[in-house]
């Protein structure tokens, strides 16, 4: 009996060996795609002949002949301070909704869900009519072509999804921590940032990876509200390779693409022990 349940499992994580292996190569198959593309030679991309077309001269193109660094600069500042002011404003957000009670509590938790259900591209029109108002308003500081409208975009975007998960995450830590606190004399908001804000370790750094992500890889918002090259993010500027009114460029722009991936590769694997550890509490809490 117990040799045929040995080779049950044998069987099984053979199987999944199988299974896992293929995902793998489905996955993997894309990524080898564009890396090797990125050193071909222009106008060679489909060349079997990986020798006789190999060239590094698209990477030396790419920073010396474009603005990717430009772009690329850009694209880290405001996801940066997108994802610093969206955690704040977030943590904030979620520890009001998980520890205090108040009027219209249920019905703004109810409003977070309900603003997740539609997709942000709904909105662009509605947006762009905001920022053009703003930007009238401001003299330009807050508006469209500017770094600040975009980051409100971003930030506004980002609080109902990432609330939910904070205030999951505060529900799992016991009162008393906080409640020992006031009997020390404690304010709410010092409690908060000296003793709940440390704990929230794990959640903050998801949070944070969610709000890096979400603008550097998008396209639609900065290419709506982004006139200026100089302005460009990553994901605008490398549509120039490809939609060029004389050539299309695929080689560079699998150069740029690969360099791009390289800080959210950073990113994931230095803190990815944080960030499973950080959706797992964050889900399964509530």
């Amino acid at each position: 009996m117990n040799n045929n349940k040995q080779k049950e499992i044998k069987w099984l994580n053979a199987r999944m060996n199988i299974v896992m292996t293929v995902i793998a190569i489905v996955i993997l198959f894309p990524i080898a795609l564009v890396v090797a593309a990125s050193f071909r030679v222009q106008g060679h991309l489909y060349e079997l002949n990986l020798i006789k077309f190999w060239t590094m001269d698209n990477y030396g193109e790419l920073l010396s002949k474009t603005h990717f660094l430009v772009w690329m600069k850009n694209t880290i500042f405001l996801c940066t301070i997108c994802s610093f002011i969206g955690l704040l404003a977030a943590a904030t957000a979620g520890y009001a909704f998980s520890r205090f009670r108040f009027a219209g509590k249920k019905i703004g938790l109810l409003t977070l869900i309900l603003l997740q259900m539609f997709p942000a591209a709904m909105a662009m029109v509605a947006i762009f009519k905001l920022l053009l108002t703003l930007g009238n308003a401001t003299g330009g500081l807050v508006g469209i072509n500017s770094f600040a409208g975009l980051m409100l975009v971003y930030v506004g975007g980002s609080i109902p999804f990432n609330t939910w998960l904070i205030k999951s995450y505060l529900d799992s830590i016991p009162k008393e921590l906080e409640e020992s606190a006031y009997i020390d004399g404690c304010s709410p908001w010092r409690t908060f940032f000296t003793i709940i804000f440390p704990l929230l370790g794990p959640i903050l750094i998801v949070v944070a990876i969610f709000n890096f992500i979400t603008p550097y890889a998008d396209f639609i918002f900065p290419s709506i509200v982004l006139m200026d090259e100089s302005k460009y993010t990553l994901a605008v500027g490398m549509r120039a390779f490809i939609l060029n009114n004389f050539s299309t460029n695929w080689s560079q722009f699998a150069a740029a693409s690969v360099l791009g991936a390289i800080p959210i590769m950073i990113l994931f694997f230095g803190l990815q022990k944080y960030l499973v550890e950080g959706l797992t509490k964050g889900a399964v809490k509530g």
